[in-house]
């Protein structure tokens, strides 16, 4: 892995996406443990596209207009019910004690579905990923395995990080509910412009 793939994979992740937003909004309603369940399911999300960039499936999504537009709106759709669930009673950032199982499995599978129904995920991959493979390497395939192993290492510690930050300020948040709730219209807010830019990508 080269530094200049480092520094670039770094700069990607650190960007504030739907991840991020998902990762701190746990972070902040169900403290730090929930927020690395977050961070989990957001960095499996990203295997399918990896997948797809390693064995060619994301050409598909480039060509095809139709499967392109079908994952994409149900993108849309899924970050619409983010908004939603985030401003409802017991939503994603609803203050939660409770520390089942079953609890941090539900926190990841949502956080994976983000990233799962991301079509410009694949794209990303099929475009970034080829541009640090040495010309010279026997096995393309297996150096863009090893190139997606490492940007999902640095995913799930970059997130780890964003959790951290948003579960100190919890105590903070849960002392001030009047925050709590604009903290929610914002996050809402955001994940809804989210979804917009989405439906609006080509």
């Amino acid at each position: 892995m080269s530094l200049e793939f480092f520094l670039t994979s770094l700069i990607v992740v650190l960007l504030p996406g739907t991840g991020v937003l998902y990762t701190l909004a746990v972070g902040l309603g169900r403290g730090f443990r929930a927020s690395l369940a977050a961070a989990a399911g957001c960095t499996i999300g990203i295997v399918p596209a990896a997948l797809a960039s390693v064995i060619g499936l994301a050409a598909l999504l480039h060509t095809s207009a139709l499967a392109f537009q079908i994952i994409k709106y149900l993108g849309v759709l899924y970050l619409f019910y983010m908004a939603w669930g985030i401003v409802k009673e017991d939503g994603a950032m609803e203050i939660n004690t409770g520390k089942t199982a079953t609890g941090y499995v539900n926190i990841a599978v949502t956080g994976t579905l983000i990233n799962v129904l991301n079509p410009k995920l694949s794209l990303f991959f099929l475009a970034f990923l080829p541009q640090f493979v040495p010309s010279d390497v026997a096995h393309t395939g297996v150096e863009l395995l090893k190139l997606a192993l490492a940007f999902m290492a640095m995913t799930f510690v970059v997130f780890i990080g964003y959790g951290t930050c948003a579960a100190l300020a919890r105590d903070y948040v849960i002392r001030k509910p009047s925050v709590m709730a604009w903290i929610k219209r914002c996050f809402a807010t955001a994940f809804g412009a989210l979804g917009v830019k989405l439906a609006l990508s080509e």
